[in-house]
């Protein structure tokens, strides 16, 4: 009877598995399609402000700041912005402005609050010292080339554009939890995003970079109209489509600087990400296990071998789930010329780990960010905890 019962479990985990083969062979085949363009000539290159919102030292802030004041450009302002007087950025910011005398650079400091997200806050704040119409914020993570601006600010040519966002790709150490944090953008992130890309309109920003026409911001409100929102970044995007205006996901890619301090950073940065979406896009969310071919080729795995004892297919399913996800490695590597780190031994890790996150996404709404303990509610709402985070 137990044999009887588990036969149709073995049916929906081959077909769990099936899926999740195809979903991985769709993500092969879109980061190969993905064209990284070469720069464009620069024929519209209207003037643009960069806002870069700060808290705190970050990895290699100061290479990272300096490389959005570097952009060859005609016109362009970067605004720097923080709430605390005393941020220990400060003198970083301080620094580029005196070394780089020829760059329109401003900074702010401001410590009045609008919302919950303290960073939509500080873009609150900032804006009111942007010059130009077209704004870009960036998260301080980030870093570019000099080709950038002229690169996303492209699809503004078309009146029809009211946001532009980039992917990224994340550059590592050598610590294992940078390593892995690192694999999660490269192999598992960034496919899947051009895989709703290419299955839907897009309709969501990402922090790496999201550019916006000053007039539609003014139109929805602001950034105090997100500033309650943990994933303001999408928010953003939501409302400018609901105004009858395209997303366009850009061809460049941003360097995410990634520098993962202990495996529990790691682990709480991931479970932020994944309740983030999970109140953004929660039937999507609920779907994603499917994203994670070892670990479901592994239950698979274990359901045949109860169900019917045959090996050949238990290996089967495990063996071609590590080879796609191989696959995903190598394709991602190549497309965005990423080193050869040694890090192919912790794809089936890697796949695990995201899955237990995965998991732990739905067994509470508490998450920690740059030190505070939030919950996000069922509306993407967030406030701040007193409880626990769990």
């Amino acid at each position: 009877m137990i044999v009887d019962f588990l036969y149709p479990l073995m049916v929906l985990a081959i077909a769990v598995n099936a899926a999740s083969a195809l979903f991985v062979s769709l993500a092969i085949r879109c980061v190969k399609a993905f064209k990284l363009a070469a720069p464009a000539s620069g024929a519209f290159q209207p003037p643009v402000t960069i806002l870069k919102p700060v808290c705190g030292m970050d990895e290699a802030l100061y290479e990272n700041l300096r490389s959005f004041c570097l952009q060859a450009y005609p016109q362009y302002q970067v605004v720097f912005g923080v709430l605390d007087p005393a941020d220990s950025a400060i003198p970083t910011v301080e620094r580029l402005i005196r070394e780089l005398e020829d760059v329109d650079i401003t900074l702010v400091i401001d410590g009045r609050v609008v919302g919950d997200n303290l960073k939509t806050s500080n873009l609150a704040n900032m804006v009111q010292a942007a010059k130009y119409d077209l704004l870009f914020v960036a998260d301080s993570d980030m870093r570019v080339d000099e080709t950038y601006l002229t690169r996303v600010v492209a699809p503004f040519a078309d009146p029809q554009v009211g946001a532009v966002t980039c992917l990224y790709k994340a550059s590592t150490g050598r610590h294992l939890p940078s390593r892995l944090a690192g694999m999660f953008i490269n192999e598992w992130f960034l496919p899947s995003v051009l895989v709703s890309a290419k299955l839907r309109d897009v309709r969501f920003c990402f922090g790496a970079t999201m550019a916006v026409r000053r007039q539609l911001l003014d139109m929805i409100g602001g950034f105090k109209a997100i500033a309650d929102y943990l994933a303001d970044d999408h928010m953003l995007g939501k409302l400018i489509a609901a105004r009858g205006f395209k997303v366009a996901l850009s061809d460049y890619v941003v360097e995410n600087v990634v520098a993962e301090e202990s495996f529990s950073h790691m682990l709480q940065h991931e479970l932020r990400w994944a309740r983030t979406v999970r109140t953004v896009e929660p039937l999507g969310h609920a779907f994603s296990f499917i994203m994670y071919g070892v670990p479901m080729a592994l239950i698979g795995a274990l359901v045949v071998e109860f169900a019917v004892g045959w090996h050949w297919l238990a290996a089967g399913l495990v063996a071609a789930a590590v080879l796609l996800r191989a696959g995903v490695h190598f394709t991602v590597h190549r497309k965005l010329n990423l080193p050869h780190d040694g890090s192919l031994w912790l794809v089936p890790l890697r796949d695990i780990v995201s899955f237990g996150v995965w998991v732990t996404s739905f067994l509470g709404r508490g998450i920690k960010w740059r030190g505070r303990s939030l919950v996000v509610g069922r509306d993407g709402l967030v406030a701040a905890h007193k409880g626990s985070t769990s």
